[in-house]
């Protein structure tokens, strides 16, 4: 019964860190297109308080959900599935160190990339969200 708690929120926070990841980017396309100081000061405040407050403390939720129900069941460590999921959880977790330096340029409004840029951006954590469930899911190895 515990496992299936511990699992629920492992999927909710892990919900909560994909939907930080989703919108982030997208306040970044937003930014990059404003000129007007007000809407500059404004994203920040946003990007910041989206990052902070709620897409870093669901990925550490995430991931301590996620090593506390693999030391319930050690065995996924040897299985192939896992280990690809595991090296797409490196990728994500890249993504989101990325986007905090993002956040950092875009506070010292020293962002010099265009509001394209931003958008393919945006779109890197669909593909790993669709990796990580269909390797959950369908466990092909």
């Amino acid at each position: 019964m515990l496992y299936l708690w511990i699992k629920a929120f492992h999927i909710i926070s892990m919900v909560c860190w994909f939907a930080g990841l989703f919108y982030l980017p997208r306040l970044y396309v937003y930014h990059a297109m404003s000129s007007d100081n007000i809407s500059i000061e404004r994203f920040k405040v946003m990007e910041r308080k989206l990052y902070r407050g709620i897409t870093t403390p669901s990925m550490i939720l995430t991931l301590a959900f996620g090593l506390w129900l693999l030391h319930m069941q050690p065995f996924l460590l040897k299985q192939g599935w896992f280990h690809a999921k595991l090296a797409l959880i490196l990728l994500l977790l890249g993504y989101h160190h990325v986007c905090g330096r993002l956040l950092k340029i875009f506070a010292n409004d020293s962002n010099t990339r265009s509001h394209t840029f931003y958008r393919f951006f945006n779109e890197f954590p669909v593909l790993l969200l669709l990796g990580i469930v269909i390797l959950v899911v369908v466990r092909p190895f």
